[in-house]
């Protein structure tokens, strides 16, 4: 089975400082609230892994599968077969940029998890672009 969702928002911040806060795995607790505290191991790349503790204290395996610098991260959990891709997009428009999240669940039951999992994506768009916004109009 197979879940399929995407979200987008619009933002005065330019894609930089999206990229900055998506960059810092340390910062994703303060915009995702689905996410308690993330470890990576080495820097943020292409192939990287960590973990990522999820609200509840779910513990998952993450590996950084795509990292386009300044434009485009994906990153893939695994939860036993479950399979949670995350695709972030962020691309200039305007004065500004637009953010696009889109989520794949595959696996057994995905067509449960996957409403779970994009439930607050519309809130951690919010606070992301919020966060993004102060960084750019501090520079």
């Amino acid at each position: 089975m197979t879940f399929e969702h995407e979200e987008s928002t619009t933002t005065t911040a330019g894609p930089g400082a999206v990229w900055t806060l998506w960059a810092d795995v340390g910062s994703w607790h303060a915009w995702d609230p689905a996410v308690e505290a993330v470890a990576l191991e080495g820097t943020f790349g292409e192939g990287a892994a960590g973990t990522m503790t999820l609200a509840g204290g779910v513990e998952a395996p993450f590996t950084l599968e795509v990292v386009e610098p300044g434009r485009r991260y994906l990153d893939r959990l695994t939860m036993g077969e479950l399979v949670i891709e995350i695709d972030h997009v962020v691309r200039a428009e305007g004065d500004g940029a637009v953010v696009t999240v889109a989520t794949t669940v595959t696996g057994p039951g995905a067509g449960d998890v996957g409403p779970m999992v994009t439930r607050d994506a519309p809130l951690a768009l919010a606070r992301l672009t919020a966060l993004a916004e102060g960084l750019s109009d501090g520079r």
